[in-house]
């Protein structure tokens, strides 16, 4: 093949082996601006470049671009799932959408982890009031600060899919009881499928992993919010639009539920509406970076080049290009 603009970031080996498929890739990652290309922008850049084939992770493919340019052989998409492409539309151009699922599973299942223990043990509060010098005689931090274990706790996961999986993985070492919820997983030897209403009121953390679409919209809802029991933990590192953040956030602020953890907002940054959230203290926020690790590039490169490879059927250049990097 001819030519590929590479939007994302990906990593020198797995460049390599573009150029034995491509006769030129042009390396232009949004990470070298900070910035991803919208509707003009990236119309500019493909009226520029003309290539074959792409590789984006952020930038904006929708009607609009693809009728100003649409001889792609593909696209490829550093998503778990192409929420920046217009699927309907490249399948109207006749564009094959090639994606990265399970990129960032082991990156979010880690977070997941540290955030929960962070959590229950006090972290950012007792490192602030050891900043601020609060820590004086006659202060005894090892009970004013003394919080709960996973050990021994229920965990339940709705939608049990890579990220889920690798963070049940992960606890394996807690002595931890899991269950999920998922219609579209079978039943399993390690971990306890359940039905909804039985997963929120049993377990000790509810945490949730699906993604957005007309089934799970603000799935979570009310009702079952109000399953959840009084000492239980709200955890959501997914997308905030399936659940009904409303009534968590009642349900947190009256203490109904003992906290919750949240990587996810309705608007990203956060609105006048959304800085409740900021103010309720039992709320564990982060700035949705559970994905954010270094080595999510490797994994993405690595995914999306074999998919390349194997949707043009030349798996075995993978091979010899793997071996002349040895």
């Amino acid at each position: 093949m001819k030519k590929i603009v590479v939007r994302a970031p990906i990593n020198k080996e797995n460049l390599a082996k573009l150029q034995t498929l491509f006769d030129e890739v042009i390396y232009m990652p949004w990470t070298d601006t900070g910035e991803r290309f919208y509707e003009q922008e990236m119309i500019a850049c493909l009226l520029k470049e003309r290539p074959d084939a792409l590789i984006t992770e952020l930038d904006v493919i929708n009607e609009t671009v693809l009728n100003e340019y649409s001889d792609l052989d593909f696209i490829g998409d550093c998503r778990a799932s192409p929420e920046n492409i217009d699927v309907s539309a490249c399948d109207r151009h006749n564009i094959p959408v090639l994606c990265t699922p399970a990129r960032n599973a082991n990156a979010v299942a880690e977070m997941w982890i540290s955030t929960v223990i962070a959590f229950e043990r006090n972290l950012i509060d007792s490192v602030n009031w050891t900043k601020e010098k609060r820590w004086e005689a006659g202060t005894t931090p090892y009970h004013l600060w003394m919080g709960n274990e996973i050990y021994k706790s229920k965990i339940g996961f709705v939608g049990f899919g890579a990220v889920a999986r690798n963070i049940a993985e992960l606890l394996s070492g807690f002595d931890v009881e899991i269950s999920f919820y998922d219609p579209f997983v079978e039943e399993m030897r390690e971990y306890k499928k359940v039905e909804l209403v039985e997963l929120f009121s049993e377990s000790d953390y509810v945490s949730v992993h699906l993604p957005v679409n007309e089934a799970t919209e603000r799935m979570i809802d009310r009702e079952l919010l109000s399953l959840i029991k009084k000492e239980s933990i709200f955890i959501n590192s997914s997308r905030s639009a399936v659940v009904d953040n409303g009534a968590l956030y009642e349900l947190v602020k009256t203490k109904k539920i003992r906290g919750a953890i949240l990587d996810v907002l309705d608007t990203e940054p956060p609105n006048a509406e959304d800085t409740q959230v900021v103010e309720i203290p039992n709320i564990l926020l982060t700035p949705h970076i559970y994905g954010a690790s270094r080595q999510v590039v490797d994994h993405q490169s690595e995914i999306i080049v074999q998919k390349i490879f194997d949707y043009t059927n030349q798996e075995n250049l993978v091979d010899q290009a793997a071996g002349d990097l040895v």
